[in-house]
């Protein structure tokens, strides 16, 4: 009888390595997977804010009816950067004298045109804007001199024209200083929609 039996080899299956492995080194590898998900999210989410849109909080009535103070809204940036502002978009841009804050206003005045306010209605080049947006209980019946709107800037207003602080105050905005066009309310949820 043949006593030298080689010893039993037994080969492990992928699957049951895996079971053999010390569960420190699957959890780091867990760890690691997460790590470089959060880094990848972490820097698509910075490219979104500084190139394609930003949230801002509303401060203050200058906008009623149309946005009231404590919504937040959602600015395209891409459309500042990458385009020009409208007449009647909705914008977000540095406040002139302090650029540190920011401020929300509409468009009226677009560069090289002149504009006056008489009995509270705007005239571009002598002829009357329409302004749909504009509530009549929100108008201000007060006259302002003609304005010559200079090239790369913009005349501002606000939709609530006698408590507004705008371009009649503050003069023209450069378009360097217009952060976004506000596109939507996001929050609260019951006024969520899109900005006219």
């Amino acid at each position: 009888m043949n006593q030298n039996k080689e010893p039993h080899q037994v080969q492990l299956t992928p699957e049951a390595s895996a079971k053999q492995r010390p569960p420190t080194s699957r959890l780091w590898k867990h760890i690691k997977l997460w790590v470089r998900e959060l880094i990848i999210a972490g820097m698509v989410c910075l490219l979104v804010v500084t190139f394609i849109a930003q949230p801002f909080k509303v401060d203050g009535s200058s906008m009623l009816p149309n946005l009231k103070s404590n919504e937040r809204i959602m600015a395209n940036k891409f459309v500042a950067r990458f385009g020009e502002p409208k007449r009647g978009d909705v914008v977000v841009f540095w406040y002139p004298f302090n650029p540190s804050r920011t401020y929300v206003k509409r468009v009226i005045g677009l560069p090289g045109e002149m504009i006056e306010i008489r009995d509270g209605y705007v005239y571009i080049d002598g002829r009357r804007l329409s302004e749909p947006y504009l509530q009549p209980s929100y108008r201000d019946n007060r006259d302002f001199k003609p304005v010559n709107v200079k090239p790369a800037h913009y005349y501002l207003m606000g939709d609530n024209r006698e408590i507004s602080n705008d371009s009649r105050y503050f003069g023209q905005v450069p378009q360097r200083y217009i952060l976004g066009k506000v596109m939507f309310i996001y929050w609260p949820i019951s006024e969520m929609g899109i900005i006219r």
